[in-house]
Order: structure tokens, then sequence, then C-alpha cells
């Protein structure tokens, strides 16, 4: 009877045992997934993390480029503005080592070697200086003549006389050097130019009479 009773006893141990046992693999299973599971999502977390700094890294350099590229777009439209309006020019009378002149009339002279001509404001056909911009100018002119004949030369704008430069005839006298400069406001479109009076000459050549002017500033 004690027997069968301790028996009973050992089949319900082992059975509590078993299902213990079951239980216990099960939860340990559970845990197991639960782990991998939180592992693989701290794993996704840290590469969203990463992802976004590399955004945020991007959208930096976006910024820096757009930046760069709009202050290069500025200093284009500075140097083109500044391109614009630079005028420079200088020009010999160029006519081979001969005088020019006298003539029974004025005559505006043509100085048709072209030194420099920044802007194009000169022309070497006409011997006109036409104002590109509005603004204040300097204007220079100089001349080598013989002293057999007067030398009389007007600076001119828009047909009023601005300044002269002369030498009277001298027969002791066998070469005259001259010249004058002076600052114009001009207008868009106003017309500068050297004349010479009629009975005057000068000497033509490329190096010795001449005439220049440029841009000072914009107004």
């Amino acid at each position: 009877m004690n027997f069968y009773i301790f028996g009973l006893f050992l089949l319900g141990s082992g059975f509590s045992f078993g299902q213990y046992h079951l239980n216990a693999t099960d939860n340990l299973l559970g845990f197991c997934d639960t782990f991998n599971l939180l592992i693989r999502f701290g794993a996704m977390e840290e590469t969203l993390r990463h992802v976004e700094t590399r955004l945020e890294n991007s959208e930096r350099r976006l910024e820096q480029c757009e930046t760069q590229c709009q202050t290069i777009d500025n200093q284009i439209l500075d140097l083109q503005h500044k391109g614009a309006n630079e005028v420079i020019f200088s020009a010999a009378l160029g006519a081979g080592n001969v005088p020019v002149g006298p003539f029974k009339t004025d005559t505006i002279l043509i100085y048709r070697r072209v030194i420099v001509n920044v802007g194009g404001a000169y022309s070497n056909f006409t011997g006109i200086f036409a104002a590109p911009v509005a603004g204040v100018y300097y204007f220079s002119f100089f001349f080598h003549a013989g002293g057999e004949n007067k030398v009389k030369l007007l600076l001119y704008k828009n047909g009023d006389i601005i300044v002269e430069a002369q030498e009277n005839y001298s027969w002791y006298d066998t070469a005259d050097n001259g010249g004058n400069a002076v600052f114009l406001e001009l207008q868009r479109g106003d017309q500068v130019y050297v004349l010479l009076v009629a009975g005057a000459h000068v000497w033509g050549s490329d190096y010795s009479t001449t005439f220049s002017g440029f841009l000072v500033t914009q107004t």
C-alpha cells in the first residue's frame, strides 16, 4: 500500500517537473526571440541615426555649395558690370611722317592708329569718341609740329569748344610741341573730338600726335 502511494507520488511529481520544464523552455525561447528583436531594433535605430547624420551633413554641404554658387554668381555679375563700364582709349594720328594740314576749313582730326580702345567708344574712322555711359571722363591731346605753320587744336564736346592747344608761327623755331587735358562730365551719347582749325597743321606719325581718354567715375 505504501509502495503504491509512493508510485503515485512519483508519477505526479514527474508530471509536474515535466510541465515545469516545458514552460521554462517556452519562456526561454520567447525571451530569446524578444532579445533578438531588441538587438535588431537597436541595430536599425543605430543605422537610422547614421543615415540621419549623413543626411544632415549632406544638407549642410548642399547649403555651403548654394552659398558658394551664389557668391560666384555675384562675382561674375560684378565683373561683367565692371567690364561693361570700363572705357579707355588712346590713339595716334598715324598719317605717316608727313604734316597733316593746313586745310582751308576746320577739320576733325582722325587718329587712325589705335593703341587701346577698351569699350570701343572711340572710332578711328571718324575720330569721334562717343560716351557709352554717363560719367566724368578725362581727356588729353598732344601734338608735334614744325615751326613753319601755326598749330591750333580745339577739343570739342557736342559742337562746343572746351579747351585748346596752340603754337604760333615762328621762322626761327623749327619744331613745336604742346597739348592740353581736361575733365568732362558727359551724358551717354555725348561726343568728344579734336578739331584742327583752318590754316593750322600738326605732324602725322604713329607716336607724337595723340588723343586719349578714360572714364573716371560713373554718374
